[in-house]
């Protein structure tokens, strides 16, 4: 019996070294490996213009009120025309009535006065059109328009909504990048370059092709898309 128990605790102990020296060589394979990084940028041109124009009218009654917001909103509709933009892409989105009276912090013996707060939104694929119309847009302030800039960032937004159909090209670019870097990584270190240890895709920005202090990328409407992947390559 005792050599038959000394015989398994051979046993056992020939097996637990062969997975001990086993996982040692696992573990210094595993850590031969590089992390390296792959970018790619494809600059592309926004696909959808909105542009919410406010405006307000104002007056003693509601009905002088009134009058001032059709004479602004029928302004803006005919510099519109004039643009080139049809009336089918605006669409009327927002009026405010206020009774300056009905605000219990206003003066008792302060006159009464309506406001009147409309909100056109103006929705275009045709971006060109959009830029220069809002270039344009101090010819309604000469002919009297009373604008407003606490609705909507001011001026034009432009999106773009095409990423979809350019990730696949960007991420085969980001890959071929990380690859071409981990190979001269591992010819500068004299070893081979192995199999893919792990991939992370990476988050896809969309950036103001210009930057610019103030400037926002829904302002601009030529854009950057980025994508940094990053991925870990086996050295052999």
């Amino acid at each position: 019996m005792k050599v038959i128990a000394a015989l398994i605790l051979g046993i056992s102990a020939i097996i637990s070294a062969s997975f001990i020296s086993g996982g040692l060589t696992d573990l210094r394979t595993g850590d031969r490996y590089v992390t390296v990084k792959g970018v790619a940028e494809r600059e592309v041109t926004a696909d959808l213009a909105l542009w919410p124009i406010r405006f307000v009218g104002t007056g003693d009654t509601l009905s002088e009120a009134q009058e001032k917001a059709n004479s602004s909103r029928n302004a803006i509709m005919a510099f519109l025309k004039l643009q080139a933009i049809s009336h089918d892409a605006v669409e009327l989105q927002r009026l405010d009535v206020t009774d300056t009276r009905a605000n219990p912090y206003q003066d008792d013996n302060s006159k009464q006065k309506f406001i009147i707060s409309q909100s056109l939104m103006v929705r275009s694929d045709d971006i060109e059109k959009i830029r220069q119309a809002a270039q344009a847009v101090g010819e309604l302030v000469d002919s009297g328009v009373v604008l407003s800039s606490d609705y909507g960032p001011g001026g034009p937004t432009y999106l773009f909504n095409g990423l979809n159909e350019i990730k696949p090209e960007m991420i085969a670019e980001a890959t071929a990048s990380a690859r071409e870097s981990a190979s001269q990584f591992a010819k500068d270190a004299n070893t081979g370059l192995g199999d893919l240890r792990r991939a992370n895709q990476g988050v896809f920005q969309i950036l103001a092709r210009d930057q610019a202090p103030g400037i926002s990328e829904q302002q601009q409407p030529a854009k950057t898309v980025r994508v940094v992947s990053t991925f870990q390559y086996y050295l052999r």
